[in-house]
């Protein structure tokens, strides 16, 4: 097996003009997502007929479940009980729903739901770096230093996930087009930091999301700009409005050279949802009844998940649910590894999800709400028996699909007889991403400018047709 150790102290932590008829009818449908006829023309004249192709019925959001750390595969949803003791771990797995199918026994709740998911087992790539990798999870993109974990956001980062949807699928409700939940990615032994990739990038910061931090369990948690002072009410708002509108009138000169003042647009679209009694309604917890708080966990994960629910039920396409900061190492297992994951991680990791599901279909959202579950890479085969741990390994990794016209039941790629490297059907984060991107109907040969008005491709994978319903 190759190493793939980096200079990281990661381990160490611990805590054309023309368009023909297809075309125009893809230009149509995108035009409904905010995109004016005349920009495509370009775009869409270049792009081959075949990955033009839109499903029928395009998922209308997306509830992407970041497993910030990397999850062990083996320990998951590719166990391997056959492997000696030492590639094998101490778990056992338990079968599932769909027939044939076994994943790890501590996922209780999820080994009766298996019916719904797409699981995939052969998630590959050859970045062992937290922070490189984590950017082609959350873009479908290659992070602009790649192996690293040195190098923190910048602008030339592709657009997170949430941002292109932003730019190619704005909401007209009031709501922001996407939401990360409870922080920004960051760990604290890796010398960038944060981790590139969950912002607007290379579109600017005017689609950098909103950011909704905090522990969404505790009872006095709010969302921080969506509520006013005691002293305040809307018409001293809209004065202070006014008065900023002037401030930034006075800065135009000196933000010229990128373009419109994205500062204001942030003010007015929180102005907007301060003053609008829906969208802080789509913000309030309180509205859940208790019994449906318990079922997706009285924890950090589970609440935000929860809240993920809420929001794409009033509008928002796409909510990236971060795994938290817990103190500890999140799911960079290096050490104590089947503790960690039996008592703190796959816990609420099972529940929050088998609760989503549950809920998303019993309201009728699942077959228009994709939702995606996956690190930025898997654990190497070979336990640590010093402490007990799991390094860091990109090569083999699962991550799970649902919902939103992706086909339920399946097992996507198969992986060597210790989830070390796939043998079949190899999955790129980029194509990841990018099915994830064409289920929502967007054109995945497409282009946008950056803010030097330079040509960038949507996305640089291909789409899993076999796993498309």
């Amino acid at each position: 097996m190759p190493n793939p150790s980096i200079n990281s102290p990661c381990r160490d932590f611990r805590r054309s003009n023309r368009l023909s008829r297809r075309h125009a009818v893809h230009a149509g449908a995108l035009t409904a997502l905010g995109l004016g006829l005349a920009d495509l023309q370009v775009r869409l004249a270049a792009a081959q007929d075949g990955e033009l192709a839109l499903p029928r019925r395009p998922a209308k959001s997306c509830i992407f479940l970041f497993m910030w750390g990397g999850p062990s595969q083996l320990e998951t949803f590719d166990m391997k009980p056959d492997a000696p003791v030492e590639v094998r771990g101490e778990f056992n797995p338990v079968s599932t729903k769909v027939p044939g199918l076994q994943i790890c026994e501590h996922f209780t709740e999820l080994a009766n739901m298996t019916d719904k998911l797409a699981i995939i087992r052969s998630l590959t790539h050859d970045d062992p770096a937290h922070l490189s990798s984590g950017h082609a999870t959350l873009t479908g993109q290659l992070a602009p230093v790649l192996k690293s974990d040195a190098d923190p956001p910048s602008a030339k980062d592709s657009p997170h996930l949430g941002a292109l949807i932003s730019k190619l699928r704005p909401n007209n409700l009031g709501l922001p087009a996407f939401v990360a939940m409870p922080w920004k990615a960051y760990h604290p032994a890796a010398p960038g930091g944060e981790a590139p990739g969950q912002h607007g990038g290379w579109l600017g910061s005017a689609y950098d999301g909103m950011l909704l931090g905090g522990d969404l369990n505790d009872p006095a948690w709010h969302p921080e700009g969506l509520s006013l002072p005691a002293d305040i009410g809307l018409d001293r708002l809209e004065s202070r409005t006014e008065l900023l509108k002037l401030l930034d009138d006075q800065r135009v000169d000196i933000h010229r050279a990128s373009g419109p003042s994205s500062l204001a647009a942030h003010q007015l679209r929180a102005k907007e949802m301060i003053a609008s009694a829906k969208v802080r309604q789509a913000f309030d917890l309180s509205q859940e009844s208790e019994r449906t708080r318990e079922r997706y966990g009285r924890n950090i994960h589970g609440q935000c998940v929860l809240m993920a629910r809420r929001l794409v039920e009033h509008g928002v396409p796409l909510v990236s649910v971060n795994w938290h900061n817990d103190g500890k190492n999140f799911w960079d297992t290096h050490g104590n590894n089947f503790n960690r994951l039996k008592n703190d991680l796959i816990p609420p990791a099972d529940r929050a999800l088998s609760a989503l599901l549950n809920d998303l279909q019993e309201r009728g959202l699942l077959d228009e709400t994709i939702v995606a579950w996956v690190g930025e890479f898997g654990r190497n085969p070979q336990i640590n028996t010093k402490n007990a741990g799991r390094e860091h390994w990109p090569y083999c990794y699962n991550g799970i699909l649902a919902g939103g016209g992706i086909r339920p039941g399946a097992v996507y790629g198969v992986s060597d007889k210790h989830a070390a490297y796939p043998v079949s059907d190899p999955v790129s984060p980029q194509d990841f991403a990018t099915t994830i991107l064409h289920a929502m109907g967007l054109p995945t040969q497409m282009t946008l400018p950056d803010r030097e008005d330079r040509p960038h491709r949507i996305t640089s994978g291909r789409v899993l047709h076999e796993l498309l319903a």
